[in-house]
């Protein structure tokens, strides 16, 4: 069998990942594709009980170092648990965040060392790295607004709540990721409309795949 394709997205709050990935998947599928969709933290059952803790704060006081060591351990149970069986078996995975919000949110604004982040990298990830990965870019004071109008009167999250500095830091530090690698990585302005910003990110999904008709998907 084919291996499959596996895809990340990647931004800051707001910038409307969850909904991108759900078009993707069902223009994907539309076309006779096997999706799986899936997210961090979190997307496994061993992941899954880790994401309340990081997203509650829980784990804030122990400091970013104890932060990425949890997320590193969801991601291993996720990628072992899902994304690496479903690629093999030849899917297309796609997932809301992945290590680039690590290197992002716990390696720069969490000011960790770049080798101690590498290390967990290298461990956790054990050579699932995404095929494309795309970044969602927006203006951090317009993201954080998208955000605040879906959770509505629910409380921000660990990340959410954080000063507009450091969100503008994490816009900064997406965009020079993509800059370093741009065969891996595709910047897309989020600001546009969300058919817009669809009609992107399934025109390069498609010729990562070998399908460049965009005909049939709009």
């Amino acid at each position: 069998m084919l291996r499959g394709f596996f895809i990340t997205f990647e931004g800051g709050e707001g910038a409307g990942k969850s909904t991108q990935v759900q078009r993707l998947a069902a223009a994907l599928r539309e076309r006779g594709r096997e999706v799986v969709v899936t997210r961090e933290p979190g997307g496994s059952p061993g992941a899954e009980a880790v994401r309340h803790v990081l997203l509650s704060g829980a784990a804030e006081p122990f400091g970013s170092a104890m932060e990425a060591v949890l997320f590193a351990a969801a991601r291993s149970d996720h990628v072992e648990q899902v994304i690496r069986p479903a690629v093999e078996g030849g899917a297309i995975v796609l997932c809301d965040r992945f290590l680039d919000s690590s290197r992002v949110y716990q390696g720069v604004t969490g000011n960790l060392a770049q080798d101690f982040m590498r290390s967990l990298e290298r461990v956790t990830v054990n050579g699932m790295v995404p095929d494309l990965t795309i970044i969602l870019d927006i203006d951090p004071a317009q993201g954080l607004q998208r955000a605040a109008s879906r959770r509505g009167e629910s409380d921000a999250d660990r990340f959410e709540k954080e000063t507009i500095e450091i969100h503008r830091r994490r816009r900064d530090a997406f965009l020079e990721i993509a800059r370093s690698e741009p065969e891996r990585y595709v910047i897309i302005d989020a600001g546009a409309s969300p058919e817009e910003v669809a009609e992107r990110i399934i025109g390069n999904v498609l010729q990562v795949i070998g399908e460049t008709d965009l005909s049939e998907v709009r």
